[in-house]
């Protein structure tokens, strides 16, 4: 999604800014403005004197939260909410974008007030400070200006394309796709995606559904009659995966990283994780599920008879004139594919992200494509080149509750923001970021794609997307 929900132990803003905002004489918020100016110094020495002091139970954290700081740039305090001796709530915004944050810090009673616990949430822009829209011409001198310094600061590397009506109004590439040999990104360069792939496996179900192979009502082991997991099979419909509501839970954690290299096909996938329960009962609640994605192309591959891989490329890729797209094994060489680049353990040294890869994307993500092939996608599915009318919009409506206020429906997120709507979907992992969100009211359409860790993409396609006209 879109949204980014940070749930950290520490982190906070700083006080630089013309017109602070007055700060309460408690001892909540006293630690909380102490708090701030030692994070925002991204000095390692600084931060951790604060943490030994007023927070020493994160003083195990601090490569994280150094990587924090290089992600936000930092915190500005934009308001303080709620003021107790012990507990202080702001609302503060990232310095390198618009995002905005609910902190909320809980100190000990008794002196020196350490810091009990320190919690920040992302949340969309309160009311009174959203970003105004303006022009086209000066959001995208806005987008211009914004790419420059982020690239200039190493926060930002890929490509970035809007487009009006169809047709492109605004393209760049910036930074090293392969920073060894110094090759540039360029447009048609390809960048692995994440979970942008989602989007193409809901479309392939669409499909598959419009022509009367698959109702969204049927349990999957209609399909998959020999999953291990009889209950699971039984219980959670296609509805119910396509909307991350099937209880499926997710494949990365250890026994993914024990087995990365091993899981090659769909099904591998399924002997590994197959005989694990649900996790809630379907429907219940909504959580986000790269499993129940996987399985999605398992039913694909029963459905049809043939490989996931190929009925996408055949029915999606190749009706939406997509040239660069694809999913290709880690150990092929694909011409133009960026090499992703990460920082770990709080390092300030962007290394390939290689031994993070799986041994080939999924129906979940990791696929690879460009911002023109984005923009190709877009077309075709507005211009009902894949689906037709009725399921293009059962395929983009949001059907249950998502995180930040938004709506996720079969494989897209639906936002709406200040009565702007838009859908698309994002990805992102270690090397990787991407999004793409069309908006159907004004004609417009971003794609971003990053060869560095995220936020790197998404910041971008907020940035420009909250600054670009209604209509």
């Amino acid at each position: 999604m879109n949204t980014r929900v940070f749930v950290l132990a520490a982190l906070a803003g700083s006080f630089a800014w013309a017109a602070q905002p007055q700060v309460p004489d408690t001892p909540a918020a006293h630690q909380f403005s102490a708090w701030l100016a030692a994070f925002n110094s991204g000095d390692r020495a600084i931060l951790l004197q604060f943490l030994e002091k007023s927070f020493p139970s994160r003083v195990k954290e601090i490569d994280d939260t150094l990587g924090f700081r290089r992600q936000t740039g930092g915190f500005e305090l934009k308001k303080a909410e709620e003021a107790t001796a012990t507990r202080f709530t702001a609302l503060v915004k990232e310095r390198d974008s618009d995002q905005f944050a609910r902190a909320v810090m809980e100190v000990e009673p008794a002196e020196p007030h350490r810091i009990a616990s320190l919690d920040v949430r992302a949340i969309p822009s309160p009311p009174g400070f959203r970003t105004p829209r303006m022009s086209e011409s000066e959001a995208l001198a806005a987008l211009r200006a914004k790419l420059q310094k982020d690239a200039a600061a190493d926060r930002f590397a890929g490509a970035v394309l809007v487009a009006k009506n169809g047709k492109p109004i605004f393209t760049a590439a910036y930074g090293l796709a392969d920073r060894g040999k110094k090759i540039p990104n360029k447009l048609d360069t390809r960048f692995r995606i994440g979970s942008m792939n989602k989007m193409f496996t809901a479309v392939s179900i669409l499909q598959l559904v419009q022509a009367g192979k698959i109702q969204l009502t049927d349990p999957l082991g209609k399909y998959v009659t020999d999953y291990p997991n009889k209950d699971l099979a039984s219980k959670v419909t296609i509805h119910h995966l396509l909307t991350h509501t099937g209880g499926t839970g997710d494949f990365f954690g250890p026994q993914f990283d024990a087995h990365r290299r091993e899981l090659r096909t769909l099904q591998d996938y399924v002997k590994l994780y197959g005989q694990r329960g649900l996790e809630f009962q379907p429907g219940s609640r909504w959580a986000y599920s790269n499993y129940g994605f996987l399985l999605l192309g398992v039913v694909i591959e029963r459905v049809t008879g043939g490989s996931y891989y190929d009925y996408v490329n055949d029915h999606v890729y190749r009706p939406a004139g997509m040239i660069s797209s694809g999913s290709l094994t880690e150990d092929e060489f694909v011409p133009g594919r960026s090499i992703g680049y990460t920082r770990a353990d709080g390092s300030d040294v962007w290394t390939p992200n290689t031994d993070t890869l799986p041994y080939r994307g999924t129906s979940a993500g990791g696929g690879y494509s460009s911002v023109e092939d984005l923009l190709r996608f877009a077309n075709a599915v507005t211009g009902h080149k894949l689906l037709d009318a009725h399921y293009t919009e059962l395929l983009t409506t949001g059907k249950v509750d998502g995180p930040g206020g938004s709506k996720y429906a079969y494989g897209f997120g639906d936002h709406t923001m200040d009565g702007v709507r838009s859908f698309g979907h994002g990805g992102g992992a270690p090397g990787m970021n991407g999004d793409l969100q069309i908006y159907p009211q004004s004609g417009y359409v971003i794609a971003v794609l990053a060869n560095l860790d995220p936020p790197a993409a998404g910041r971008i396609s907020e940035f420009i997307g909250s600054r670009l006209p209604e209509k």
